[in-house]
């Protein structure tokens, strides 16, 4: 029979007041658990922005036509309000399981041993950016899917997996100062890329404002920009990434690094190559609505990989801390026994 430890007042005033110290001092979590956190955060963090994608593919991206409830009477969606009200709902209660799996992560790395306060803060981050968005996809039924307003609300979901993927990666690293595992200028080179990688990004959200699928079937407001024009622009800047990409490829092999960063950077123009097929299938295709939820997961796939380049051109080992070492006399002791 397993017997219950006793739960004293202390105890429950002490969870009472702060909860993930109580839980960090009664549970250390393997590195691995650790990770995998982590991990389930950044996949939900792709997972909210693919049915997101998926509400306003349907047309449901009125659904439920207010917020913070789904109707003025009902907090949930109604029988009359048919699939796209389930749709839009359903992307709603997803939220919730983004927020446990942030929580988890949260959680897991405060009760780390050693503490790791870098982790802790990166999955706080979290926390507060998928409040954020919360709030401003409820302003984006509001105005009524003003695509501006949805613009900034995938641009958050990309900050997000920024974050998320950054702690992931953290979670396999040490505290110390990083250390650089390529030149100044190898470095300089793939910060060029992912500036162009964000610009193309945020080319992406407008091509999506001023095409098509506006997320709902009745009249919604659309950017005023010729869609050929912007959708061109997005073409170029693709080809641009690609090259970089291309090109980092072969500096980092003239440089001899390591096996990481070139491991990397070819999971990166893989996706690229995948991302841009799609792309331009969909193109040619008139835009069917499965081919551009596929291409709205590229788009975080290839954000990811970028990141991952980026991060593995340094490495951060496990932090020592100075011991002093032993004194002459007491090295000319130790001789003499």
């Amino acid at each position: 029979m397993v017997r219950v430890p006793n739960v004293t007042r202390d105890d429950l005033v002490s969870a009472a007041r702060n909860p993930l110290a109580f839980i960090a001092d009664r549970w250390t979590p393997d590195p691995r658990t650790v990770r995998r956190a982590a991990l389930a955060a950044l996949v939900m963090a792709v997972v909210i922005v693919v049915t997101g994608g998926a509400v306003r593919l349907t047309g449901s991206g009125l659904g439920c036509p207010t917020w913070p409830k789904c109707t003025d009477d009902s907090l949930t969606a109604t029988r009359e309000m048919g699939v796209h009200g389930v749709i839009e709902f359903g992307n709603r209660m997803l939220t919730y399981v983004l927020c446990a799996a942030v929580g988890w992560a949260i959680i897991a790395a405060r009760s780390r041993k050693p503490y790791r306060r870098d982790l802790t803060r990166l999955g706080w981050t979290q926390f507060w950016v998928v409040m954020g968005n919360a709030v401003l996809g409820g302003i984006v039924v509001l105005v009524g899917l003003n695509p501006y307003t949805v613009a900034a609300h995938f641009l958050l979901s990309t900050a997000l997996i920024a974050v998320a993927a950054v702690m992931w990666h953290r979670t396999r690293e040490g505290e110390g100062a990083p250390r650089p595992l390529v030149g100044t200028a190898v470095r300089q080179l793939v910060w060029i890329l992912v500036g162009v990688t964000v610009l193309l990004i945020a080319v992406g959200t407008v091509v999506t404002g001023a095409g098509p699928h506006a997320g709902d079937s009745s009249e919604v407001e659309r950017i005023p920009l010729n869609w050929e024009t912007i959708t061109k622009l997005h073409a170029v800047l693709a080809w641009i990434v690609v090259t970089l990409t291309f090109a980092l490829w072969f500096v980092l092999k003239a440089v001899d690094a390591p096996r990481d960063p070139l491991r990397r950077t070819r999971d990166l123009f893989l996706v690229l190559l995948a991302q841009g097929v799609i792309g331009y299938v969909q193109y040619f295709t008139d835009l069917p609505e499965v081919l551009v939820g596929a291409h709205m997961l590229g788009s975080c796939l290839v954000w990811i990989a970028t990141l991952r380049v980026l991060l593995s051109l340094r490495e951060r080992p496990e932090a020592t801390a100075d011991v002093p070492g032993p004194s002459a006399e007491a090295e000319r002791v130790a001789t003499r026994a």
